[in-house]
C-alpha cells in the first residue's frame, strides 16, 4: 500500500504508544519510521518487529547501561530506538572524532534515521557499520553499500557510527510517499488498537445512540 509520510508516522505513533512506549519515544519512534520510508527503507516493518519483540519489557531493560565505552543493554539486545535516542544525546562526541559503539543490537537500521539527525546537527557525513554494510547519510541524502544485503537483518554483534569523509556521488533521496504492507499495517495496528479504552456501559450511553434507555 502507498501511503503519505504523514500518515504512516501518524499510525507509528500510535503503534509505539500501544506498545507502551513514554511520548517522547514513541515520537522519535514514528519520525524514525518516517525517515526510513521516505527512503524506501523498511521502517514500518522493523518498527512492527522491534515493538513486538520487546512487549511488555521496562525500557531500562533494553536501554544501554552506560555511554561509556562500549553502549550495552543489561542482559540481550540493545533497543535500536533507545540507542537511537541516546546517540542523539550524544552527538557532539561524532565531532570530537569518537566513534559510538554498540554491541548486540536488534534491527540495526532503525538506528540510522538518529544517525542522521546527528549529521544535519553537525553539518557532517556520519557513517554507520555493522557486519558487511556501510551506511553515509548527510541527513536528507543517503549511500547504502550493502554486498551482502544485511540492511535488514533483526539483529548485529556490532554497530560502529562515526564522522564520514562528504559524499559528492549521488545519494538517495526521500520521497513525499512511502510503501507499506498490509500485512505490516496490521501489525502496527495490532499495537495501536490498545490505546483505545475498551467500551463501558458509561461510555456507551455518553456516546451516539440512546444506548440503554432506548424507547423505541
Amino acid at each position: 500500500m502507498n501511503r503519505s509520510l504523514n500518515e504512516i508516522e501518524a499510525h507509528a505513533k500510535r503503534a509505539a504508544r500501544g506498545a507502551g512506549l513514554s511520548w517522547g519515544m514513541a515520537e522519535e519512534a514514528a519520525r524514525a519510521t518516517r525517515w526510513l520510508a521516505s527512503h524506501d527503507l523498511s521502517g514500518p516493518a522493523l518498527l512492527s518487529d522491534i515493538l513486538a519483540k520487546n512487549d511488555g519489557l521496562a525500557h531500562k531493560q533494553v536501554a544501554p547501561v552506560s555511554l561509556d565505552g562500549e553502549w550495552r543493554a543489561p542482559v540481550g539486545e540493545l533497543c535500536p530506538l533507545a540507542a537511537g535516542t541516546a546517540l542523539n544525546d550524544c552527538a557532539d562526541r561524532l565531532a570530537k572524532g569518537q566513534p559510538v559503539k554498540m554491541s548486540n543490537v536488534s534491527y540495526p537500521l532503525l538506528v540510522v534515521p538518529f544517525a542522521a539527525w546527528a549529521a544535519i546537527h553537525l553539518n557532517e557525513h556520519v557513517q554507520i557499520r555493522w557486519q558487511n554494510l556501510r551506511v553515509d547519510t548527510d541527513g536528507v541524502g543517503v549511500w547504502v553499500n550493502d554486498p551482502t544485503s544485511e540492511i535488514n537483518t533483526n539483529q548485529t554483534a556490532a554497530l560502529t557510527c562515526q564522522i564520514a569523509s562528504k559524499r559528492t556521488d549521488a545519494a538517495t533521496h526521500p520521497r513525499f510517499r512511502g510503501t507499506v504492507t498490509p500485512g505490516v499495517w496490521e501489525k502496527l495496528d495490532t499495537f495501536a488498537q490498545r490505546t483505545f479504552a475498551p467500551a463501558t456501559a458509561a461510555s456507551r450511553l455518553l456516546g451516539a445512540g440512546a444506548g440503554a434507555a432506548d424507547n423505541d
